[in-house]
């Protein structure tokens, strides 16, 4: 009986350690089992996306409010189109906010970050920020270094 006991408790901790570990990847990946369901869609074009993918986090001032829904081409202007899901509790974004692509730490993911205008008109579902920037690409950086070292 006592035998039975320590197999049972053994058989417990196992299942438990194994959901944990499920937990802390789903955590790591950026998946969620549960999302905001209030979203409003917010587009921006950027030259150079670098290594932003679909559900990358939106932030304003660190916090996130929101993920990156798709990346897309703009055959006519030859740019990417990165469509947002803003929460829709975030309803104080003016009209001339900017967008720009920040990496967490040296090589971490990348992440769009929103700085709010001075505009009294909020962005609405289906809007546009015109004012972009895009990320920067530590490749080209190394690059522009070892050049204008070689020049000078």
């Amino acid at each position: 009986m006592r035998m039975r006991w320590i197999e049972i408790m053994v058989g417990f901790f196992m299942v438990l350690g194994i959901l944990a570990l499920l937990g802390l990847a789903l955590n790591v990946s950026g998946l969620k089992l549960a999302t905001k369901a209030n979203t409003y869609t917010v587009q921006a074009r950027f030259e150079n996306i670098g290594g932003l993918t679909s559900r990358a986090k939106v932030t304003l001032s660190g916090v996130q409010i929101g993920e990156v829904k798709s990346i897309q081409i703009d055959k006519k202007r030859l740019v990417a189109i990165v469509t947002m899901k803003i929460y829709s509790d975030v309803d104080y974004l003016s009209t001339d906010s900017s967008a720009k692509i920040l990496t967490a730490g040296l090589l971490g993911e990348q992440y769009i970050g929103i700085s709010v205008g001075f505009e009294e008109a909020s962005l609405k579902d289906g809007d546009t920020i015109n004012d972009t920037q895009s990320a920067m690409v530590l490749e080209e950086l190394i690059g522009k270094f070892l050049f204008n070292k070689v020049s000078n």
